[in-house]
């Protein structure tokens, strides 16, 4: 019978830590991933910090910025709840590190313990002020300047002979408690491992208005630098190009998708490369690689940044099947594969393998695409299909990138499973297309902002609501009409920070190719059109870009509440009333066939005054709201929405 153990574990060099930091957050895959901010963000960050004992403890948040040899702490405030929280003012871009340290105050600990003792009429304190007296003591060391002289000031008193309520009263003194505060100890420092890793952009990263066009529909990059004032009126901040490099004639695809092109039938551009060049090269219609840099820095003195589509991918006619034959994978007979989607076939793309042998040269040569086009000026990439590829090359080439060009945004084309377009958002895409052209319901609607904003999603996964891409045509729009794209315009100005719009939306274009079918009759992806901003949609364009630059509740994912309408065919929801910036309280009939009317409960939670008035933004028209419900009735015939804004 056994009757005790000897255990052979080596003695530890110090006792364990006492004080635990759990919970810590934000965090992304318990701190293993950055949470994502912008430049000029505040991070709230809280922890539950506790240890054994009555000790009082102390707990900072020590932060450092890129580049700063040293952290600055930020001092954290226990709850009533037990939690602890500290604002962390974030500034630079690049990875931030935020690292929760707490410690025990021996003398503020023992204040705490005098003062109980003191205001129970406990009559002999003399031992607690020997004990104080010499705890303040200890922590002279290393003290310069006016905090050693109220110290010794209050030493001084504790180690007098005076009546023991004044040696009391020097012991609580405020000063010396600020005093010591500016000297601490830190006894049992802890800190959380890991720390948190924020990573900063630029706010263009969260908040922006894009609008998509090919530029050979325009009379190239001449054609489209004469469009910039316009652009810019509109609200534009980025204006995307579809690739812009020379197109591969090989297999090349025809008018509405045809597997044989015509004579004069330009391709689509994204079966990249000819003999006149690669993903580096401008095709020669658009203008010379001259033009473009011009028209990058002409649209910038508008405000407006020029986004490339980066496509990893290559015509059969593109300069790489010659002279890097190993990034390609062939088929037992030899022939190449090329890309498929089914039911969609593209016979005029070939995939690179990022399974050969040689993926370090591939990913030397792709890293120094993106770099190339920095250095003509472009800071905003569309990447395609960027879940086709392998997450740790884009956690590479990213990081690659950025450290050259921190400015560097990422835009992730990724219509796959949820789980797949957060890992790209965690790999370091900037934000991510959606499927917010697929949820068109009250209901569809409000679960997908839920996911989006309402859920630790948001901390690192930033959505692009665009309403059509040359890919998208959603039966809503296709059997809607204007009133469809002028209802779906509305829903995404107002409820992603970030939203865009590809050219012909703003004149309803609906044809789809054929019945059931989400690509466009004539697609612009396969011919040439001529387009212009003349399209009946662009005053609702210009007006909600306007809204959302002057209204904060607009600029930013989270903070959105959805209000009961009591009709399905009417959304509701309030962006801004809880954090401050100002509420807005967008309305809008979902159903483009006709007039629907209802109310809009304006619940208790949102903070709001009994009685208050809205207004308009859309129309300038105010009218009286307050809690609880009221009325309202939107005809599609007209503008099928409100965009309130509560008026102080």
């Amino acid at each position: 019978m056994t009757t005790g153990t000897t255990s052979h574990a080596a003695r530890p060099v110090k006792p364990p830590p006492r004080i635990r930091i759990e919970n810590v957050w934000p965090a992304v895959d318990c701190g293993r991933r950055p949470v994502k901010r912008t430049d000029g963000d505040t991070l709230e960050v809280w922890a539950d910090i506790y240890r054994d004992g009555h000790e009082e403890l102390v707990a900072v948040a020590r932060h450092r910025a890129p580049g700063a040899a040293t952290d600055v702490e930020v001092p954290m405030r226990r709850h009533v709840s037990g939690r602890w929280r500290a604002a962390v003012p974030l500034a630079g871009l690049g990875t931030h590190t935020v690292t929760i340290e707490a410690w025990v105050d021996r003398v503020a600990s023992w204040r705490v313990e005098l003062s109980r003792k003191a205001e129970a009429g406990q009559e002999d304190l003399a031992s607690e002020l020997a004990e104080g007296a010499e705890l303040v003591a200890g922590r002279l060391r290393g003290v310069t300047g006016d905090d050693r002289a109220a110290i010794r000031a209050a030493l001084a008193v504790l180690r007098s002979d005076a009546p023991q309520p004044e040696r009391v009263a020097a012991g609580l003194d405020p000063d010396l408690a600020d005093a010591l505060a500016r000297w601490p100890d830190r006894a049992e420092a802890t800190r959380a491992d890991p720390p948190l890793l924020v990573d900063v952009d630029r706010e263009r990263a969260r908040f922006g208005t894009w609008y998509e066009l090919f530029p050979r529909s325009w009379g190239g990059f001449a054609g489209v630098e004469a469009q910039l004032p316009r652009l810019a009126e509109l609200g534009v901040d980025v204006l995307y190009f579809p690739p812009i490099h020379p197109i591969g004639t090989t297999h090349r695809k025809g008018r509405n998708n045809s597997p044989t092109a015509k004579p004069g039938e330009p391709g689509s551009p994204w079966a990249i490369g000819s003999p006149e060049g690669g993903h580096t090269a401008v095709h020669p219609d658009l203008g010379t690689l001259d033009d473009l840099r011009r028209l990058v820095r002409a649209a910038a003195g508008h405000g407006i940044e020029i986004a490339l589509d980066i496509a990893l991918q290559c015509s059969p006619d593109h300069p790489w099947l010659t002279e890097h034959p190993e990034w390609f994978s062939r088929r037992p007979d030899g022939t190449l594969k090329y890309a498929e989607n089914p039911p969609k076939r593209y016979q005029d793309i070939y995939n690179l393998s990022f399974d050969t042998e040689a993926w370090w040269s591939l990913w030397q040569a792709l890293r120094d695409l993106f770099l190339f086009w920095v250095e003509q000026g472009v800071l905003v990439f569309r990447v395609d299909n960027p879940h086709t590829k392998p997450l740790p090359f884009w956690e590479w080439v990213i990081a690659e990138v950025r450290a050259a060009a921190p400015e560097a945004i990422f835009l992730a084309e990724a219509f796959t499973h949820p789980p797949m377009m957060q890992a790209l958002a965690k790999a370091g895409f900037s934000q991510s297309y959606t499927y917010f052209t697929w949820r068109n319901t009250r209901a569809e609607l409000t679960e997908y902002m839920q996911e989006l904003a309402g859920s630790p999603v948001r901390e690192f996964f930033r959505p692009n609501f665009f309403a059509n891409t040359p890919d998208i045509l959603h039966a809503y729009l296709q059997r809607g009409g204007l009133p469809a794209f002028a209802a779906r315009m509305v829903l995404a100005a107002t409820l992603s920070p970030s939203y865009g719009i590809y050219s012909g939306f703003e004149h309803g274009e609906g044809t789809p190719l054929r019945e059931g079918s989400e690509e466009y009759l004539d697609s612009e992806k396969y011919e040439v059109k001529e387009r212009a901003l003349d399209g009946p949609l662009l005053p609702l364009f210009a007006r909600l870009n306007a809204i959302r630059r002057e209204n904060a509740a607009l600029r930013r994912i989270d903070d959105i509440a959805f209000l009961e309408t009591a009709n399905e065919h009417l959304i509701a929801y309030a962006k801004g009333a809880a954090t401050g910036r100002g509420t807005i309280i967008t309305c809008v009939n979902l159903d483009p066939s006709a007039p629907q009317e209802g109310v809009v409960d304006v619940p208790d939670e949102l903070g709001l005054p009994d009685r208050f008035t809205v207004t308009d933004l859309l129309t300038g028209v105010a009218y009286p709201w307050g809690r609880g419900r009221n009325y309202l009735r939107l005809d599609p015939a007209g503008v099928p929405a409100h965009v309130l804004r509560v008026e102080a």
